[in-house]
């Protein structure tokens, strides 16, 4: 499936804004099953001074900064992705969980998707007893696992109702679980939290997944939107695995990845400072469009957002 898409983000300041400092994590990546055919990103202001590099993790990072008042700062992507994604194994071929749960632990790599770097708490995914224990009930003794990490997001997506209003990007963890509510971003927070407190590595990835208005309603344009899910370890012979919990699905070729890491904190698209007073208002347009024909993904799909 090839894909062009076009994200918006859009800042009008309530006082002019004397400069900034931009750190953008916009330009997708190549990854397992994704090609990146063409890729920018654009700054209104232009920029003083811009650099691009990419980090340890293998995302493309924008640095930017902005020396002269403005009033509104416009962040445009353009992209055109051609995914397609390998079929995932049978969850039942999947080494058992804690034949998994061992080889993270003695992997001697210190690469970049090495299992190492996901298997501890963050700042954003604290480790918590309660959510330990909500993971065990999918992860019976001589379980595969992959077969446990379908079951636990199962249950995340029949237990947990997703409601934009019920956290911010801010909100705790603890919050978000105890609610039993959130967005995408929680949703991943706490599967990977539930995995690692079982000594499973889970990593986050960001990125868009392309959404279908109702039979008979017109594609709204600009009405896309950025998403989240995880990505499990799932042994040396099978690797990662991306499963997306807000929707209770594997990962397929409507998910288009731009950044992985341990959480939210390595991968946020937009980050940086300004130097400024007074309120800002924030607008975001985001257009995923198929060039050739696209078939739907199992089950409903859920409106999604950061």
């Amino acid at each position: 499936m090839i894909y062009e898409i076009r994200h918006v983000t859009s800042y009008d300041y309530a006082a002019p804004v004397a400069s900034a400092r931009c750190l953008l994590r916009l330009l997708p990546r190549d990854d397992g099953g994704q090609r990146v055919l063409r890729s920018a990103v654009g700054l209104a202001p232009q920029p003083s001074r811009r650099n691009e590099r990419v980090d340890f993790f293998g995302n493309r990072v924008i640095e930017a900064s902005i020396g002269s008042p403005h009033s509104a700062l416009q962040i445009t992507l353009e992209a055109r992705i051609d995914v397609r994604r390998p079929q995932p194994p049978a969850a039942a071929l999947t080494p058992i969980w804690e034949t998994a749960r061992r080889a993270a632990a003695s992997s001697q790599s210190l690469g970049p998707l090495s299992p190492a770097h996901f298997l501890f708490p963050g700042r954003l995914t604290p480790l918590q007893a309660a959510v330990t224990g909500y993971a065990r009930e999918s992860f019976p003794e001589g379980r595969p696992v992959l077969e446990g990490a379908l079951d636990l997001m199962r249950r995340i997506h029949a237990d947990f109702r997703y409601d934009p209003a019920a956290t911010e990007v801010t909100t705790p963890l603890p919050e978000a679980f105890a609610r039993r509510s959130g967005v995408c971003q929680d949703f991943a927070h706490i599967m990977i939290v539930a995995l690692r407190g079982l000594g499973l590595p889970a990593a986050y990835v960001s990125g868009y997944l392309r959404t279908l208005p109702a039979p008979g309603e017109k594609r709204l344009e600009g009405a896309d939107a950025s998403h989240a899910w995880i990505s499990l370890w799932c042994g040396p012979a099978f690797g990662w695995l991306q499963l997306d919990p807000t929707n209770n699905m594997l990962v397929c070729d409507e998910h288009v990845v731009l950044a992985v890491g341990r959480d939210y904190a390595d991968v946020s698209p937009i980050d940086g400072v300004i130097l400024g007073a007074g309120k800002q208002r924030l607008q975001v347009s985001v257009d995923v469009k198929a060039l050739e024909g696209l078939r739907n993904p199992a089950g409903d799909l859920r409106e999604i957002r950061y």
